[in-house]
């Protein structure tokens, strides 16, 4: 079987619009799989610069598929082999949510596979 590693990463500066209000960090944090192919969320590790309890969102076709809380000051990895797989045309994102009015800066790696 032949694949090919994808990675959604980068650090970026956010304001936080609210716990309940996650919004994209980037365009550059958003994948979508080839048609005829197959991709499969591997890992996420992140980074939390700000003084506050932040949340990544791992978002598919725009609705929430998984949440990553990242503690104040904090780091998270989470291996993610278990998860479902994402068919050709699905597209994955990156968004946050944070307290609002927070300002910060975040570091995100969310490692992908496309079979």
């Amino acid at each position: 079987m032949y694949s090919t590693p994808r990675f959604l990463q980068g650090v970026f500066a956010f304001e936080g619009k609210g716990l309940d209000e996650p919004a994209p960090l980037g365009a550059s944090l958003s994948w979508t799989v080839p048609a005829g192919n197959t991709g499969q969320a591997v890992y996420f590790r992140g980074g939390n610069a700000s003084d506050e309890l932040i949340c990544v969102v791992l978002v598919r076709d725009g609705a929430p598929m998984r949440y990553f809380p990242v503690g104040a000051k904090s780091d998270v990895h989470v291996p993610l082999r278990v998860l479902e797989d994402l068919a050709g045309g699905t597209t994955v994102e990156l968004w946050l949510a944070a307290p609002a009015g927070l300002n910060g800066t975040v570091i995100v790696d969310l490692g992908l596979v496309e079979i």
